[in-house]
């Protein structure tokens, strides 16, 4: 006849339970945690808080962009509207 003894155990996070035979075998069965869902949920939150900072930094960027070029159009502008001036200063009327 096989003699079992069987010892469970759990400390509020981790189960276990351990199976022994006399003719030499255990079996240990551990259950555990939550805390990997834990950790990989907050591992989560912070690659999407990273991508939403990297989205948004990007659109500031283009937006700066486009000020820029809006500038560098004015000053363009201004500078042909000079130069107009002076060619028809330049050429007398008549």
């Amino acid at each position: 006849m096989t003699t079992e003894r069987v010892t469970e155990r759990s400390d509020g996070v981790t189960s276990e339970r351990t199976v022994e035979r006399d003719h030499g075998t255990t079996v240990v069965e551990r259950r555990g945690g939550g805390m990997g869902g834990i950790v990989a949920l907050v591992l989560l939150v912070a690659a999407i808080a990273i991508a939403a900072m990297f989205f948004m930094n990007m659109n500031r960027q283009n937006a700066i962009e486009t000020a820029a070029v809006a500038d560098a159009a004015e000053s363009v502008s201004g500078a042909a509207d000079s130069v107009a001036d002076a060619a028809r200063q330049a050429v007398p009327a008549g």
